[in-house]
């Protein structure tokens, strides 16, 4: 149960990326007054989590009825996850956590930022879908399940906290900071997806 729950947290923790958000919102929400910033960080954070919890309920029932077994998106989550975690090494951007040049490009023109690009892609994008279905696959009984969800819940809470506070923590932290976090963050990330993937083929191969 513990060792489940350590999981859960590190992996939101790293894949959610609090501290990496909070520069790129902060860069998206610089015209707004403080009010505004605010709304716009709950509302975003809100709708973040409405997703990934209905991902959370009914995602491996949605695998089932696509065909796809639990082990096969262990496997490709896995390869997603691991992808993630070079782009966080490298201190990059890409599609996979943040916007592409041309959603950015359509977002500096929106005066509502908090469905696109925060909610979706920033927090709610596809490395969380796919950690919350495979955590949720991995946890064992009602309880452990419910222990996941309450694992998301708080780094949620974690997640808009920092973005309330996204003018002290970019004057602590800084850009360099920010990227070092994230450096360290996707080397843990690279590990915990070789172990999905190495626990999607020992469920289809398993040892004799």
């Amino acid at each position: 149960m513990t060792e489940t729950l350590i999981a859960a947290f590190m992996t939101f923790l790293v894949v959610l990326d609090p501290a990496g958000i909070v520069p790129i919102f902060a860069g998206l929400s610089a015209a707004f007054p403080a009010v505004e910033r605010r709304r716009a960080a709950i509302r975003g954070v809100a709708i973040a989590s409405g997703i990934l919890i209905v991902f959370a309920l009914v995602g491996e029932t949605l695998l089932e009825l696509l065909g796809i077994g639990l082990p096969a998106f262990r496997i490709a989550g896995g390869v997603l996850l691991l992808l993630l975690s070079i782009d966080m090494v490298m201190a990059r951007q890409s599609g996979l956590r943040a916007t592409t040049p041309g959603e950015h490009e359509e977002s500096t023109h929106r005066t509502d930022i908090s469905v696109f690009p925060l909610a979706i892609p920033l927090i709610a994008g596809p490395g969380a879908m796919t950690s919350v279905v495979l955590l949720m696959g991995r946890a064992h009984g009602l309880y452990q399940q419910a222990a996941v969800l309450g694992v998301l819940i708080g780094v949620l809470v974690l997640t808009l906290i920092c973005l309330l506070l996204t003018g002290p923590a970019m004057r602590l932290l800084g850009v360099t900071g920010a990227n070092v976090i994230s450096r360290v963050s996707g080397i843990i990330l690279a590990a915990l997806a070789v172990q999905f993937v190495i626990d999607g083929v020992r469920t289809v191969w398993p040892a004799s």
